[in-house]
């Protein structure tokens, strides 16, 4: 029997307080294919009432008890793999080889991260007489995001599992299913009563009520910027600690010394991953000057080899976006980069050529984008690059870093120790140089409007965990 219209609530499947039926979007179709419950304060406070009720036994839990918990976890979520794939292109639109390649086995990473740095972490340290302990901080309100929904769910529940704290899940009403398999997995694995929570929703009826919970210690939020400062805002009050994983407009500075074909179609990939809808895709490409009209030939050519279209077909490359709304505000910037002179050198408005509904956008590219443009600054979310020519090293590193956001960055070029120095300069909180594979242990996290705290391995458990000084601790 489906809990499409249940939440998970203190190790069971429960109605919601009052019945709110919400329809989930087939974004390739642009129809309802099923409903969830939208949940209220109620629901909020039941969920919250059974994390903090949980948190004090599994908080003394054993360290080899929560690994071991982590691997089940992980085991089952390797039985559901396909089923979970299915839920993303579903809901989010993903074509289904990029729902396994990349959705799911993103959150297998995280887990197998996790379990790796949990096997060898120490929670005290002695430093002289004093013992310095790292505590769980307690119960964690956790909201995720629809772009890559198992991504940060799995790097939020693992490390806030290892830690020894207790939870609330709130993922996108956009893209909640993967959540509702994710927590029967949780169940399945025999996470005990109440350290495991669900509750779905929007973000004022659940989200909001989450963050300003007095019962809730810690928030860990990923999304836009505007949302983020309404949760920042909500757990002011209560002074409770908030990471934050925001916005971004990532550079992508291209040195003259690429081979410039490859570094600019691996630049177009970059930015068009997940359809655009990645909050550190490599949005802005800084080239030389003197290089830009053959590099904006180059991106457009493979603007226009992307295949956008049925995420159940094996040859689709790029789904739909994931709602209306954002369709509606990537046109919108299309526009505006037209409009401010902006030439556009592949897509724009509109659906792509042989497709009638669901809310695609077509894979453009933009050249002679000046720093001050719409499209130079603002965060599309959509599969939209926009090429800035650049005179000097000096010129690129200022405009790269000429921005609100401050997520990812991404440097190429041949000289190893130039791009090394280029990267040391540029102020985002994670740096790729020359395309490299995905580390799960890397830290994550933004500069400036682009968030607080660190995600992934280590640096994630670090920040679900208190710091607790025992003073004297070494005296006879």
């Amino acid at each position: 029997m489906s809990n499409h219209l249940k939440f998970y609530i203190d190790g069971a499947w429960v109605d919601p307080v009052v019945a709110n039926p919400m329809p989930v979007i087939n974004p390739a179709t642009g129809a309802a294919f099923t409903e969830i419950s939208g949940g209220g304060a109620a629901d909020v406070d039941r969920a919250v009432a059974a994390a903090r009720e949980a948190f004090p036994a599994f908080a003394r839990t054993a360290k080899q008890d929560r690994l071991a918990l982590l691997r089940r976890c992980l085991e089952i979520y390797d039985r559901r793999y396909d089923e979970i794939a299915d839920a993303c292109t579903r809901e989010m639109g993903a074509p289904i080889g990029f729902s396994k390649e990349a959705q799911v086995f993103v959150g297998r990473g995280h887990f197998k991260a996790q379990i790796d740095v949990f096997e060898t972490f120490e929670f005290t340290e002695q430093r002289g007489t004093t013992l310095v302990v790292k505590e769980p901080i307690g119960v964690c309100g956790l909201i995720t995001p629809w772009n890559w929904p198992l991504n940060q769910i799995v790097c939020k529940v693992a490390p806030a599992l290892a830690a020894g704290n207790t939870m609330v899940l709130k993922p996108s009403e956009l893209a909640p299913l993967n959540a509702i398999i994710f927590a029967e997995i949780m169940h399945e694995a025999g996470v005990p009563k109440g350290v495991f929570n669900l509750v779905n929703g929007d973000g004022p009826s659940v989200g909001q009520v989450l963050a300003g919970h007095p019962g809730v210690d810690m928030m860990s939020f990923t999304g836009s910027t505007r949302a983020g400062v309404i949760v920042a805002k909500a757990a002011a009050d209560t002074v409770k600690r908030v990471a934050q994983e925001l916005g971004g407009k990532s550079a992508n500075i291209i040195l003259d010394d690429v081979e410039l074909e490859p570094a600019i179609r691996a630049g177009v990939a970059a930015c068009f991953i997940n359809s655009g809808q990645s909050c550190d895709a490599a949005t802005r490409m800084l080239v030389p000057r003197a290089l830009h009209d053959e590099a904006m030939a180059i991106a457009a050519d493979e603007a226009d080899r992307q295949v956008t279209g049925d995420p159940w077909s094996a040859g689709t490359m790029l789904g739909p976006l994931v709602s209306q709304t954002q369709f509606e505000k990537v046109q919108r910037l299309i526009k505006a980069g037209i409009d401010e002179g902006a030439h556009l050198a592949a897509g724009g408005l509109g659906l792509p050529d042989g497709l009638t509904q669901g809310y695609y956008a077509r894979p453009t590219v933009f050249g002679h984008v000046t720093r001050d443009m719409t499209i130079a600054r603002e965060e599309i979310f959509g599969p939209v690059l926009s090429i800035i020519a650049y005179d000097t090293l000096e010129d690129a590193i200022e405009i790269a870093n000429d921005s609100v956001y401050g997520l990812a960055a991404y440097v190429q070029g041949r000289d190893l120790t130039r791009a090394r120095d280029v990267a040391a300069r540029m102020r985002a909180g994670s740096v790729y140089i020359n395309y490299p594979d995905i580390d799960f242990t890397a830290p994550f996290g933004g500069y400036k409007q682009s968030g607080n705290g660190r995600e992934y391995a280590d640096f994630a458990l670090n920040d679900f965990l208190e710091i607790k000084g025992i003073v004297g601790y070494g005296v006879g």
